[in-house]
């Protein structure tokens, strides 16, 4: 339920303020990196098609695209995790600690030996392919004992089954000899991105977030009590199966493009919800907003805390995230 608190301040001043510190981290990650930018060259790059110079095609050919990455791998994530905590009604859920990630990285890395020549939409299948295989694989062990789903069991199959799909994924690797082609579509970073990759995945991550938004009534009434849900008159199963496609486009979407990410699914919507409620209608657009400003965030300091080297966004994420998850297990996932 939304407390007084949080009913004080308007959803839309909330949602406003989120758009301005988002604008605000869109900008400062366009002007800081090996190579730092002023505003007018980023407004220029952003605003005028006919402005040149080196410092307008860097911007417009690398770190545009890498930051529109991130914004969507970020809100795709976020989404994707406030969907799988709300149909499981488990504070743990996560695509990287429930098996997804993990799940199109072995897929991601069955596709490359197998097919070296296959191009980018093949490999973002492949993907989809393997999230789905590592989501069942965990939900089918987390389901063979009586008792279903307590959210322990989940994370502890999630576990096993990331460490094994991991191991098959690395396995490929050293034997096809493809160990750095695979390390280097995995490795967790925006790093590369192009416009033609954005081309093939962006469109997948639209249309999971508006599916989700046009089912987050849905999801709010499934998040509360699955017999409420049913005696509404809600069709359960049809609702989750589509949530479920949902997230399995999210999540391979989002290997497809940066690899193995864990831990801004099981974060951004335990975050958000201390600011809006437990109303998905409010959730999903919020969590959006916020998991890619958190993203561009974490990119940013990837580039320049040890410049001109690169930090892996997935460390930065993972020293930021593991504390919190700690914690929501600590709190028994009342902690937010």
């Amino acid at each position: 339920m939304t407390t007084p608190d949080q009913r004080s301040i308007p959803y839309t001043a909330k949602w406003i303020a989120a758009s301005l510190l988002f604008i605000v981290m869109f900008v400062i990650s366009m002007m800081l990196g090996a190579a730092d930018t002023s505003i007018r060259e980023v407004w220029l790059a952003l605003t005028s098609p006919s402005a040149t110079g080196d410092a307008i095609s860097m911007l417009r050919e690398i770190r545009l695209p890498r930051e529109v990455g991130a914004l969507a791998v970020g809100a795709a994530l976020a989404v994707s995790g406030a969907i799988m905590q709300g149909m499981t009604r488990n504070p743990l859920a996560d695509p990287g600690l429930l098996g997804l990630t993990s799940g199109a990285n072995a897929a991601l890395a069955i596709t490359i030996a197998l097919l070296p020549t296959v191009n980018y939409l093949g490999i973002t299948v492949a993907c989809f392919i393997g999230a789905a295989a590592g989501a069942l694989l965990v939900f089918g062990i987390g389901a063979a004992k009586k008792g279903g789903f307590s959210p322990l069991r989940i994370v502890l199959a999630g576990s096993a089954v990331s460490a094994f799909l991991y191991a098959i994924a690395e396995g490929i690797g050293i034997y096809f000899k493809i160990s750095q082609d695979v390390s280097m579509w995995t490795a967790g970073g925006v790093i590369g991105t192009s416009w033609n990759q954005l081309q093939i995945i962006v469109p997948f991550i639209i249309v999971g977030i508006l599916i989700t938004m046009v089912l987050s009534r849905q999801l709010t009434i499934l998040s509360l009590s699955e017999e409420v849900a049913v005696g509404l008159g809600q069709k359960t199963s049809v609702i989750k199966a589509l949530l479920f496609v949902v997230i399995i486009l999210l999540t391979g979407a989002s290997v497809a493009l940066v690899g193995n990410m864990a831990f801004i699914g099981l974060m951004v919507p335990h975050i958000v919800r201390t600011i809006v409620g437990t109303d998905y209608r409010y959730i999903v657009p919020m969590t959006a907003i916020v998991g890619g400003t958190y993203m561009l965030m974490a990119d940013t300091l990837g580039r320049t805390i040890n410049m001109p080297f690169e930090t892996p966004v997935a460390a930065i994420v993972a020293m930021m995230g593991l504390p919190f998850f700690l914690f929501i297990v600590h709190k028994g996932g009342k902690g937010f």
